[in-house]
């Protein structure tokens, strides 16, 4: 049966590409309470499974960690089989599964009446979605949607009117346990049921506060949360029950959440009244009740960092009530299913974090325990999963937590080191190549251009080699590889005698340094391998074009070019197939003036070079070897 009314957007165009060609199951997660009907905000991949079958997932399994994962505000509203070419009966399958993890994710209440995607596609024989649509979930009765509609700027439909509300809460946990330790689970999942009803006491108070643009706030009461039922305004009268999201939320909200980039939310915070029931004033009593068996003590810290997503017509009164208070009482079950499972050690430390990697539309919520290291492999394997998840790519450290992003509201607890204040990624102010219908590679990500001069520290005529190493190390650093400094030429030196390449009077001296020492000290200092070229003469470099396109292709990192006394950083290569017309795009370290970008560009000390000019002149010299080395991206996560 087919469709001729709806119309459903895709905004994750990216996301699908990847995983069509996998086989299993993944989760359609759209937001029917805020965007329109039949909108795919983005996908996630179904990672529980029964006894490695794709096709059969573990749902509670998948429920928790969605739960974890995935801001309130957004839910599964659909599901993507990959399988064979019977597209009807697999969207069927589709909706059941849909259907059966948001009953686990307990989500309903909080839902409009919205139909189910159900999606199908073959990757042997298509790479075309068949996108199927069940009225209220009937999965005897799905139809055909045959407009699909691939938004152009996705980041307007959900950011133009959407908002964040942020909770950050941190306590104590005081819990009697038997000393016999049998029924330690179950009474940690005691106290922890207590503090969720807390959360709807009528005395409790939340204290909304907007956004640093705004510095509005107000007060709102347990008792008038609780008399809260409509999802949408359903009066235009005044009152705080009334005021909307928009009323502590900037203009126009940024999509942009980094680590490096502050994000503004609207900020919730919590407090609860320990005046129990006493209505006047009175002295203060103690009371004893005798446990009926030996017990100890056992306190537990709790962090809870909860994100929600809403529209700014949402009224804050409801955004608290229905998404930012079921938003903590889901991560407090997550924490403590989570401590259960080693509850004997007393030593997790889990803490919430928020990242929004590239090619998603909105933030995600990663758990981490903080008792371990983020190289331990318990910690790798968590991250892991969630890149799989996800569909991010294993050699992208995206969810280290120097990623994850910055608050303009601050964190509880956390504190992230900051950046020197030397200039970034200067070759995105300058002009095209000149080379035509040729293929542009280019460093993938951020770096700092360091240069002579730089810092007071004269190494005119002899650092331009530890100058392009300092570049590649931030490149590193910028892309969260490693929490190391950039290292002085000192510091370069020592690790070079470290490791027994150079003598100690080397320490100190003006002595230069080639590819060979750059690659030693990547190692020691990063652990990071590196692939050396050698040429004989610069009239040879054009003709390694094409490995170079790859290198920037598939490991991104910036490349040192050193020939006769002079060393460059190579930031990419713009390359011709058919003609071999090419062009190197070089970053100069012999710069020695104030870093201004205007004057780094203008003067030629970032730009395209072709191997001969328009004067006849030859950039690579031909009587010249030359090394070119190409650090490799480490394959972690």
């Amino acid at each position: 049966m087919e469709s001729g009314n709806s119309v459903l957007r895709v905004l994750c165009r990216r996301n699908l590409a990847v995983f069509c060609r996998q086989p299993g199951i993944f989760w359609i997660i759209g937001s029917p309470l805020f965007l329109p009907p039949l909108t795919v905000v983005s996908i996630f991949k179904c990672v529980h499974s029964v006894s490695g079958d794709p096709y059969s997932p573990d749902y509670v399994k998948e429920a928790d960690s969605l739960k974890s994962t995935l801001l309130r505000g957004f839910n599964v509203v659909g599901a993507l089989y990959v399988c064979d070419s019977l597209f009807e009966e697999n969207a069927k399958k589709a909706v059941h599964a849909c259907q059966k993890i948001k009953h686990l994710l307990g989500y309903d209440d909080d839902e409009v009446d919205h139909d189910i995607i159900g999606a199908s596609v073959d990757p042997e024989t298509t790479s075309d979605i068949h996108f199927f649509a069940s009225q209220s979930g009937k999965k005897s009765c799905v139809e055909l949607i045959t407009a699909v509609h691939y938004e152009d700027d996705p980041e307007e439909l959900v950011w133009k009117n959407g908002c964040l509300l942020r909770c950050q809460m941190e306590f104590k946990m005081p819990v009697y346990m038997p000393i016999d330790g049998k029924r330690d689970v179950e009474m940690l999942a005691s106290a922890t049921d207590a503090a969720i009803s807390k959360l709807r006491d009528p005395k409790v108070v939340y204290l909304v506060e907007g956004t640093d643009m705004t510095h509005q706030s107000i007060v709102l009461r347990g008792a008038e949360l609780s008399s809260i039922s409509d999802h949408r305004p359903a009066s235009q009268e005044l009152g705080k029950i009334n005021l909307l999201c928009s009323y502590f939320s900037k203009s126009k909200f940024s999509p942009l959440f980094t680590a490096n980039k502050n994000a503004d939310v609207i900020s919730v915070i919590v407090f609860f009244s320990h005046l129990g029931n006493a209505t006047s004033a009175c002295a203060p009593t103690a009371e004893y009740t005798p446990a009926p068996e030996s017990v100890k003590l056992n306190v537990f810290d709790f962090k809870v960092d909860v994100l929600c997503y809403a529209s700014k017509d949402f009224p804050v009164c409801s955004a608290v009530s229905r998404l930012v208070i079921p938003g903590i009482s889901n991560q407090l079950a997550v924490l403590n299913n989570t401590i259960s499972q080693n509850i004997s050690s007393q030593k997790s430390r889990l803490c919430p974090f928020h990242f929004c990697p590239p090619g998603i539309l909105h933030p995600i919520t990663c758990i981490y325990d903080l008792a371990y290291g983020e190289s331990e492999q318990t910690q790798v394997n968590i991250r892991r999963s969630l890149h799989l998840r996800l569909g991010l790519p294993l050699d992208r450290p995206l969810l280290l937590l120097t990623n994850s992003i910055a608050f303009s509201h601050g964190d509880i607890g956390v504190s992230k080191p900051q950046r020197s204040g030397v200039i970034k990624d200067v070759h995105h102010d300058i002009s095209k190549s000149g080379v035509s219908g040729g293929l542009a590679s280019l460093v993938d990500g951020s770096y700092e251009y360091y240069h002579y001069l730089q810092d007071g520290f004269d190494d005119s005529g002899w650092g331009c080699a530890y100058r392009s190493l300092q570049t590649i190390i931030s490149w590193f650093i910028l892309q969260h590889y490693t929490s190391i400094e950039v290292p002085s030429h000192r510091e370069i030196q020592q690790a070079l005698v470290d490791i027994g390449d150079k003598e100690p009077y080397f320490v100190g001296s003006r002595e230069w340094i080639g590819a060979i020492e750059l690659s030693f000290v990547l190692d020691k200092l990063l652990g990071v391998s590196c692939k050396i070229i050698n040429v004989r003469s610069g009239a040879e470099l054009p003709e390694k074009c094409r490995e170079l396109s790859m290198h920037f292709e598939t490991q991104g990192t910036p490349i040192m070019i050193g020939g006769g006394v002079l060393a460059y950083t190579l930031l990419g290569v713009d390359y011709n197939e058919v003609n071999g017309d090419c062009a190197f795009l070089i970053l100069d370290p012999h710069y020695t003036s104030n870093d201004d970008r205007k004057k780094i560009a203008n003067g030629g000390w970032c730009g395209w070079k072709k191997p001969v000019d328009n004067k006849g002149k030859h950039f690579f010299l031909h009587d010249k070897f030359y090394n070119l080395l190409l650090p490799q991206r480490p394959n972690i996560v």
